[in-house]
């Protein structure tokens, strides 16, 4: 271990080997600057959408008067390209003076003033991905008492420029250094996606004992391929994820893309429904100035927002997963409910998709259902049978209330059902 390391572990309190911020008890939700903004640092030439406090303030404005806050759209988190190029003469980070001429902490009590958090980001190797100052083991402490400092309410620790050796000792002392400057900082880290987001190279156990949040694949992108990519191997891997999440410790897929260039609206829905029946992290990344309404209603959907938020704070799971493209995917919520995702990876027309409550592993009984985003309602009795029309690459996501107890008598392998013959002639009539 190096020698920086070491001093440094020595300086930090033994009460901070592990996270203990109580913070993120449901997954976080606000808006991220770099999907949809990048490393636009012309501010020459395009001001309004460069990387600067103004554009930051922007969002929060938007955040604060167009009915976001208020829904739990609360961080604003700065990405990558804030920084100088330089540190100053006592070795700690500083924002670029001609983007940022009143500071990090100017932001920050901006945020508060309106009920709002900021978030900031930081890179454990010798830069960041976009070329400024990293955040090396030697610079772990000094760095995370200057965010503090700052009033900073999260940081994401990127991992670009930086190995495996200093990975495993730099995620964990940021943790520690964190906690050792008192103010409670949310912390996101980078780890699992460098290192593949599976086991053996990534231990969920000690993530969520680290950190609030975590990513565990690869960038999103403002496109619709991107997307199925991302859902594909979160459900692909489920029995490994699902258990790794839970209040205060969420597995991150990365950006809400909705509101940009790359999605229809059915599309949107769909990373909308999924996203929360993953329990995931609601950031958006989008111009809030400019979003339309139809993005707007289906961010700002109540229904699927408190699916998200869901107090349980389990990750749902794919439960069933047919040769005509469509899925069905589940998840608990306290008080005895669930959620259900009927998703279409076709993309030729509606599919009438023929099930029922029984079927989908419901125990007996008599269940109250509510569309999420048509909030029509009906009640149905686990046997009966019912047709659900689903978009191409569109959902159907449903609210049932009433016990949601798992049916023995039906077996999974690896949190999919394993349909026979005799079921499926039952479903497609």
């Amino acid at each position: 271990m190096h020698l920086a390391v070491l001093l440094l572990a020595s300086a930090l309190p033994l009460t901070t080997l592990a996270l203990d911020n109580g913070l993120m008890l449901t997954p976080p939700m606000g808006w991220l600057a770099w999907e949809r903004f990048r490393c636009d640092i012309d501010c020459d030439n395009d001001p309004k959408n460069c990387i600067s406090e103004n554009l930051f303030i922007d969002m929060a404005d938007r955040l604060f008067h167009d009915g976001w806050k208020e829904l739990g759209y609360v961080y604003v988190n700065i990405d990558d390209c804030w920084a100088s190029m330089e540190r100053d003469k006592q070795g700690r980070l500083q924002a670029d003076p001609k983007r940022f001429p009143g500071g990090i902490l100017k932001l920050s009590r901006y945020m508060h003033d309106r009920g709002l958090k900021l978030g900031i980001y930081a890179d454990m190797g010798t830069h960041t991905c976009g070329g400024y100052p990293g955040t090396p083991l030697d610079k772990i402490k000094i760095d995370a008492q200057t965010f503090a400092d700052w009033e900073v309410d999260m940081l994401k620790f990127d991992g670009c420029y930086s190995d495996v050796m200093q990975q495993e000792q730099g995620y964990p002392l940021m943790s520690m250094a964190l906690n050792a400057t008192g103010r409670p900082i949310a912390y996101s880290c980078s780890w699992p996606a460098y290192q593949g987001g599976l086991p053996p190279k990534v231990n969920y156990t000690q993530l969520g004992e680290i950190c609030n949040l975590w990513r565990n694949y690869g960038d999103i992108q403002d496109s619709w391929d991107s997307v199925l990519r991302i859902v594909d191997w979160f459900f692909e891997n489920q029995d490994i994820l699902s258990p790794s999440a839970g209040p205060g410790r969420w597995n991150d897929p990365d950006m809400l893309v909705i509101g940009d260039f790359g999605l229809s609206i059915d599309q949107s829905r769909s990373q909308m429904a999924l996203w929360a029946i993953m329990a995931a992290p609601l950031y958006m990344s989008n111009d809030l100035r400019t979003i339309s309404d139809q993005a707007r209603v289906i961010l700002q959907n109540k229904m699927a927002i408190s699916i998200s938020q869901d107090v349980l704070g389990v990750q749902g799971r794919r439960i069933v997963k047919e040769k005509s493209g469509i899925q069905v995917f589940w998840r608990p919520l306290s008080k005895n409910a669930s959620a259900l995702v009927f998703f279409s990876r076709r993309t030729d027309m509606p599919f009438r998709y023929k099930t029922s409550l029984s079927k989908l592993n419901y125990a007996s009984g008599s269940y109250k259902v509510i569309d999420v985003f048509t909030n029509k309602s009906a009640t149905l009795k686990d046997s009966t049978d019912f047709v659900v029309s689903v978009n191409p690459t569109g959902v159907v996501m449903w609210y049932v209330s009433a016990p949601a107890k798992l049916n023995p008598r039906l077996f999974y392998r690896g949190g999919q059902r394993q349909r026979s013959a005799h079921d499926l002639n039952t479903i497609f009539l």
